[in-house]
């Protein structure tokens, strides 16, 4: 199976996937930084800068994205996150991509975003 490539591999997950084209990153948090005890928009931004250090790792940059799920503890955080969210896409030319956001338990209680994401590989 050469054409999977999997990137920070351990027993329980790999956090690129790479196959047929496409990059998938594993649930980004802000889990192990200073904002993980932080408010939705400074948790918002570390997810996002951590989405922009995987992308380029993979080949691939936010211009790229297919889709993209977002999870949220409390959908009572939904507009605050979408004031980081649409400042992170400004100016994107190739437009936002398709996207789910729902509310769900998160793993860490201090936690209150995480996403997933489907890329274009570079």
């Amino acid at each position: 199976m050469t054409d999977i490539q999997r990137h920070h591999t351990n027993a329980r997950i790999s956090k690129i996937v790479r196959h047929g084209g496409l990059l998938y990153l594993c649930g980004q948090t802000a889990k192990g930084s200073p904002s993980a005890a932080g408010d939705i928009s400074a948790q918002t931004t570390e997810v996002l800068s951590r989405v922009d250090a995987l992308l380029a790792e993979g080949g691939s940059d936010r211009t790229r994205l297919l889709t993209v799920t977002i999870y949220l503890r409390d959908i009572a955080d939904f507009a605050a996150m979408n004031v980081v969210w649409e400042a992170w896409l400004a100016g994107m030319q190739a437009g936002a991509p398709a996207r789910t956001t729902v509310e769900a338990a998160l793993a860490t209680e201090s936690l209150r975003v995480e996403m997933t994401v489907v890329a274009a590989a570079g």
